[in-house]
């Protein structure tokens, strides 16, 4: 697993690091001062696991996170027990509280490996299947992912919006649970309330994306990762 280090105390990176090296399955990819070195790296290198302090200057772990669009596996580091229920609302994968024992350190590195491994597995099922199932009043209802548009978050529902029909599809989940079943080179989540179909791209505008004559907003969050899509910067 590819991860990267975050605090703004240079003994307290220096003990990651020396413990991040006795775990045989983690590659240290960077250490990170604070939370904009962090955004670059994320930008620039593929990592599966950020270990985060809270407490930094400028921006805060738990905002960094509230920040990122999507984001790997996170294990908090820090001082204070405090933060520990906003960040696991946060789903981050373990909250550890300084000073942390070598034993409990390993223990939330088997735990977020496991979850790697799991992510990676349904990853690779979704690339090879065409479709999924949804519940739909008591049935469990067939998409296909190269019929769907857009999906729109409502709260507790999605709406799943198709080429084969003007009505959309209904089903009790949330936007993140579905999210999670979609192929990532095929949608992207261009807003807190909105995925897209890649394929069904018309035309970017800087606070916009059109399907056709469907115009939906871009969050500020997510708007690199869109016109990335393009191979273009932001204009």
């Amino acid at each position: 697993m590819r991860c990267i280090a975050i605090d703004d105390e240079p003994l307290a990176l220096d003990l990651l690091e020396d413990n991040i090296s006795m775990v045989p399955y983690l590659q240290l990819v960077a250490k990170c001062n604070n939370a904009f070195e962090a955004m670059e790296v994320l930008r620039t290198q593929q990592v599966d696991l950020i270990f985060l302090d809270i407490q930094m200057p400028g921006l805060t772990g738990l905002q960094f996170l509230q920040s990122m669009a999507s984001k790997p596996l996170v294990i908090l580091i820090t001082a204070y027990e405090k933060y520990a229920l906003e960040g696991f609302n946060l789903d981050v994968t373990d909250y550890l509280v300084k000073p942390v024992s070598l034993e409990r350190f390993v223990k939330a590195c088997n735990k977020a490996n496991e979850l790697h491994q799991l992510r990676s597995a349904g990853k690779a099922a979704r690339d090879q299947s065409d479709f999924f199932f949804v519940n739909v009043d008591y049935s469990l209802f067939k998409i296909v992912f190269s019929d769907i548009v857009w999906i729109e978050g409502l709260k507790d529902y999605v709406k799943i919006h198709l080429k084969s029909t003007n009505k959309p599809v209904i089903t009790r989940m949330s936007i993140k649970s579905l999210e999670e079943q979609l192929p990532p080179a095929r949608f992207i989540r261009i807003h807190k309330s909105y995925i897209i179909s890649v394929a069904a791209i018309t035309a970017i505008r800087k606070n916009s994306v059109f399907l056709q004559d469907i115009e939906l907003p871009v969050g500020d969050t997510y708007r690199d990762a869109l016109y990335a899509i393009a191979g273009k910067n932001q204009p």
